[in-house]
């Protein structure tokens, strides 16, 4: 076979290789940056979800506890700040207990929850009207904010009627402030087998949520800036989180299954792994693809919620919130997943309004693939050159020819 041979039947698996190109183009990825978190809740204009008002704090119930000459001493005659006195206000168990650490040591009035019908969140469940089901306890229902019956969100149920917990409260805007200062607990989001050709409507997607390790991009006026590149957290060469469930976007509209995923957390100097079971996530994508604005529902943990309730510290003295009567309400409306001895449920269903601008989410062993591996192009041409090798349709030149001699 002549050398002119040789170089076209190369040239044809050149061709072909590069052929098959666009099939292999047509998956892209998406990625995005979570930039708030915040929990779901219904605030009408009057408050009109709870009735008979907001929850009074530790540290109300501590001085009203007093006797007229010590609330004088202890409070300098109501001078002496709230954090001020926070301390004193915190240990007012019987043998002087923290009672964020041991709530059983007092027994405070009944925490007031949401009276209102409708909420944020999404059908957990699976019914209508609240039943118990294999993965749920009897409970009250809401109707979606968007009329969707069935609705489930405890934790709004819980902490709805919690000065600190609400939109203008101390403990989600120090949370998502935290975040954005110092870079910890951020969420990334990466969305792949996209379809390249109509990434706005693609049937079949992964979602993928990993912890960046890199802080946030910002602008001279304090913007999140959109497609800055995030390195994702790694350890033993392993991503540290990665929980990852599928998905379809529909006219923009990212949409997945439910899945149990694991997401990191910082907020008011606690760190902490989240599990969120039966997770779904609803996200709008913005027509340009730079932001994204969504919800995700899923039955967040009594022990975890607590952990994170109780370890607050004294950033409650802004906030106004009571451990002892939180501690014993989110076990009396917990809805989720039922102990198997016990029969009482350890979850409470939650929704979460979240906010993301679009990101290039970086994974560690990417420059490395890409080194060893070669481009796409290269990998299909050596294959198929190879493929002709086998059939016999090109020779490999000796040592002689290749040197001339």
């Amino acid at each position: 076979m002549s050398s002119n041979s040789d170089v076209r039947y190369c040239g044809l698996g050149v061709a072909f290789a590069m052929a098959l190109l666009p099939a292999a183009a047509t998956a892209k990825t998406l990625g995005f940056v979570i930039t708030t978190w915040d929990t779901a809740f219904v605030e009408t204009r009057f408050n009109d979800e709870c009735p008979a008002g907001f929850n009074v704090g530790y540290d109300e119930i501590w001085w009203k506890g007093l006797s007229k000459e010590d609330r004088a001493k202890y409070t300098d005659n109501g001078l002496k700040s709230r954090l001020d006195r926070y301390f004193s206000a915190i240990k007012r168990g019987p043998n002087g207990e923290d009672v964020c650490m041991h709530t059983a040591a007092v027994t405070d009035p009944p925490l007031l929850t949401v009276e209102g019908k409708t909420s944020f969140g999404m059908k957990l469940d699976g019914t209508d009207d609240g039943r118990a089901t294999p993965k749920s306890c009897p409970h009250q229902k809401f109707t979606g904010v968007d009329g969707t019956p069935g609705v489930d969100n405890q934790v709004y149920r819980l902490l709805g009627c919690i000065y600190g917990f609400r939109s203008y409260g101390q403990y989600g805007i120090n949370a998502n402030e935290n975040r954005k200062s110092n870079g910890k607990g951020m969420t990334l989001i990466e969305v792949t087998g996209v379809d390249d050709r109509d990434p706005m409507n693609s049937p079949h997607v992964q979602v993928s949520f990993y912890r960046a390790v890199d802080q946030y991009t910002l602008d001279g006026a304090g913007h999140f800036t959109p497609f800055a590149s995030y390195r994702i957290d790694v350890a033993g060469g392993k991503p540290r989180y990665g929980s990852s469930v599928k998905g379809r976007i529909e006219k923009g509209v990212l949409i997945t299954e439910p899945g149990d995923v694991n997401l990191p957390f910082y907020g008011n100097y606690t760190y902490m792994n989240q599990l969120i079971r039966d997770m779904r996530v609803r996200l709008e994508i913005a027509p340009d693809g730079a932001s994204a604005s969504g919800m995700a529902a899923g039955y967040y943990g009594v022990d975890q919620l607590l952990f994170y309730i109780t370890g607050l510290g004294p950033i409650q003295s802004t906030g106004i919130s009571d451990c002892p009567a939180i501690y014993a309400a989110a076990h009396q409306l917990a809805d989720g997943y039922p102990d198997p001895k016990t029969g009482e449920c350890t979850a409470l269903s939650s929704a979460y309004n979240f906010k993301a601008v679009a990101a290039f989410v970086i994974h560690p062993e990417t420059e490395i693939r890409t080194a060893a591996n070669g481009s796409v192009l290269q990998r299909l041409a050596a294959y198929v050159t190879n493929l002709f090798k086998s059939a016999g349709l090109i020779r490999t030149a000796s040592a002689g020819t290749a040197s001339g001699g």
